[in-house]
């Protein structure tokens, strides 16, 4: 008797296999980036003599650079390609990142808030630009995978922390640390770009007066997906930023449990960016993402009223599981609109991040009100309008 054997998928072609990798690796050296500068903020408060405060407001140089160079990126894309804008995103976010390791170590402020502006402008135009190419293989490969993509950037930023762990154990300057990382980064980044894909052509026309700057931002499906973009960014910002503090204020536990609270988080949020993409592409993105909002508010309501450390312990869980997705396929979502994909995705990248950097510290200030454990239950709320919008994550006819 012969065995039934399930069918297989065509395999790739060189060239797409070749893109696969290549905007996985510009995901994995993006996360890597981020966790070695965040791994030496406290050296970088020491050596500019800075409270906490007064780093956060530097920290805030990051941010604008971003949120200026967000909006503007698609644009940039439309006209010199995703690989070349993410040579540029790249060179700039290395740069200024070697400019406020510098800065940090000869204790000049200035140098080091104008180092972090650069950085942040080359995060936000590198961010928008490898989600594009990432996009463009998802669509030609004809399968889910942007979110296997958004798990090699928090799989980067778990390597950039373990090795920021190790380098601060044997002693290692900030500057020497920094700077090495920015050199091995920019090259392995800007030769990683040449298996990127050119972007197909679009054979539509479009309706007059549809390229304007701002056509974009009053179109409804993408504002929509933004929304629901928007949503889950603060429910994966609120854990990033208060969910160790959280259950240390809330449960009195070690600072160690706390952090490996939020460990818990970062793994199970990656491993439903690795598996969720099967799911994605056997129920349709609403239906997974309707229960990805379900998953993610029962468990900050475990998380917040558990009490008993293993179903806290099953709440965090739920909640990373729930945050997984709504981000990347948001992106997914927003280049499979129609013409101007790029311009979409910089839309929708500018919402979410803007929640993402802004959100956490409105919600540290509720905190401040209510509780650290119990504003974390924001997230519940968010939930809703997130579940009002993952219709517009549907595919528009035709594609």
């Amino acid at each position: 008797m012969s065995t039934p054997t399930l069918p297989r998928r065509a395999p790739l072609e060189p060239s797409l296999r070749r893109a696969r990798s290549a905007v996985a690796g510009s995901f994995v050296l993006n996360g890597l980036v981020f966790a070695s500068l965040v791994s030496r903020l406290p050296d970088l408060r020491e050596r500019l003599g800075l409270s906490n405060g007064g780093l956060g407001t530097l920290l805030l140089a990051i941010s604008v650079g971003s949120l200026l160079a967000l909006p503007s990126t698609g644009r940039v894309i439309e006209r010199i390609g995703a690989g070349a804008t993410v040579r540029a995103g790249v060179l700039a976010d290395t740069v200024g990142l070697s400019t406020a390791a510098l800065g940090a170590a000869l204790g000049s402020l200035p140098l080091a808030a104008a180092g972090l502006f650069v950085h942040g402008v080359g995060i936000g135009v590198w961010d928008v630009a490898m989600n594009v190419e990432a996009a463009e293989v998802e669509r030609r490969m004809r399968r889910t995978v942007m979110p296997r993509f958004h798990a090699g950037w928090s799989a980067g930023s778990l390597a950039g922390a373990g090795v920021g762990v190790v380098v601060l154990a044997l002693g290692a300057p900030m500057l020497a640390h920094l700077l090495v990382v920015a050199a091995l980064v920019a090259v392995v980044a800007v030769r990683g770009t040449r298996g990127f894909l050119p972007a197909e052509p679009e054979h539509r026309e479009e309706p007059e007066g549809a390229r304007g700057a701002g056509s974009v931002w009053r179109d409804p499906r993408t504002l929509a997906i933004g929304l629901m973009v928007m949503c889950f960014a603060m429910v994966e910002g609120t854990a990033n930023d208060w969910l160790a503090l959280g259950l240390i204020d809330g449960y009195g536990v070690a600072h160690w449990v706390g952090v490996a609270g939020f460990a818990l988080f970062v793994v199970a949020m990656t491993a439903g960016r690795l598996y969720g993409p099967v799911l994605l592409d056997r129920h349709g993105r609403p239906a997974v993402l309707w229960a990805s909002a379900g998953l993610a508010a029962l468990g900050a309501v475990l998380t917040v009223l558990g009490q008993a450390l293993p179903v806290v312990a099953l709440g965090i869980v739920l909640w990373g599981l729930g945050a997984a997705l709504g981000f990347p396929v948001g992106m997914s979502a927003a280049a499979d609109s129609g013409p101007r994909a790029a311009a979409r995705v910089s839309v929708v990248s500018t919402i979410g991040y803007g929640a993402f950097l802004a959100g956490p510290p409105l919600l540290g200030h509720l905190g401040d009100r209510i509780g650290t454990l119990e504003v974390l239950l924001a997230v519940t709320a968010l939930m809703l309008p997130a579940s009002l919008s993952v219709l517009a994550t549907r595919p528009p006819r035709g594609r």
